[in-house]
């Protein structure tokens, strides 16, 4: 457990080589630091230390009520600064996108390079549809957010206490809204085990985490993608329905230098098993 700077506690976990290249790993929406990663062999192997945490108000890391993206910087930099790190590398996947690139932008003269699996874009963001390909599901949640608070609330702490008592029926309820090869993803065994893991935990003391994501999303992230000067890493999977393709399209697009890698036939949860490909990049 780490203190931050206003005495909120932020719950940390390291995995893999000691020695090993820092890389700081922002979790889903909604996640946890037990998030699914390369097993800790792969780490070995990669020479990768692997940093996550939950962020504010998921897992037991406590809330930063009206927090917003930008708010991520800080904290990883408190860590970093905890665990003796002083420059490291930031991956974000899904959710964990937007925070990535907020480290990226707020603390230059600290992270090597950002990498991102099916990142949101910024909601502001000019000449992009941003709902435009996103599934039902996930449209409802962000139009609630943008009416406010108390519109999501309600609903979200209902859905979490269930997910809580049962972490398989957020699984159940995507499924109808998967592709087939995002079913065939969470198909595995191992995978829905560590999925489980990750949302009984995300929810141990309730939704604020999941809540004040989805209201940060859909707020001023606090910072400029344009303004990141380190080398950026995109995928997307082009069937990806959850955060749509065209975001990492519009990243790319308005990020300096940035590289995007797009797969046909991929979608959401094909994140996962590009995990150690992005560590190995990131890591430099």
């Amino acid at each position: 457990m780490v203190k931050a700077a206003d005495g909120r506690a932020l719950a940390v976990e390291t995995v893999g080589d000691p020695r090993g290249r820092p890389v700081f790993l922002l979790h889903g929406t909604p996640g946890s630091r037990v998030g699914p990663h390369p097993r800790t062999s792969v780490l070995y192997r990669l020479g990768i230390r692997l940093v996550s945490f939950d962020r504010p108000g998921y897992g037991d890391s406590a809330r930063l009520p009206g927090r917003r993206v930008s708010a991520a910087a800080a904290d990883v930099r408190t860590i970093a600064d905890e665990l003796g790190i002083d420059r490291f590398a930031v991956l974000g996947r899904s959710g964990g996108g937007p925070h990535a690139l907020a480290c990226a932008a707020l603390l230059p003269e600290r992270v090597t390079r950002v990498a991102l699996l099916v990142s949101l874009a910024p909601r502001n963001a000019a000449g992009l549809d941003w709902y435009g390909g996103m599934t039902p599901s996930n449209v409802r949640a962000y139009q609630e957010a943008e009416r406010g608070h108390d519109q999501i609330a309600a609903s979200m702490r209902f859905r979490s206490e269930q997910i809580k008592a049962d972490p398989v029926r957020l699984l159940k309820g995507l499924r109808p809204e998967l592709p087939p090869t995002d079913r065939e993803v969470v198909a595995d065994t191992g995978l829905r085990r560590m999925l489980q893991s990750n949302y009984r935990e995300a929810f141990r003391h309730g939704a604020d985490g999941w809540i004040d994501d989805v209201l940060a999303f859909t707020a001023d992230w606090g910072f400029k993608v344009q303004d990141i000067a380190v080398p950026s890493w995109l995928w997307h999977g082009a069937d990806d329905q959850f955060s749509p393709v065209e975001h990492s399209r519009w990243l790319a697009d308005h990020i300096p230098g940035a590289a995007l890698y797009l797969e046909p036939g991929a979608a959401h949860f094909g994140a996962f098993r590009m995990m150690a490909t992005a560590l190995s990049w990131a890591a430099g």
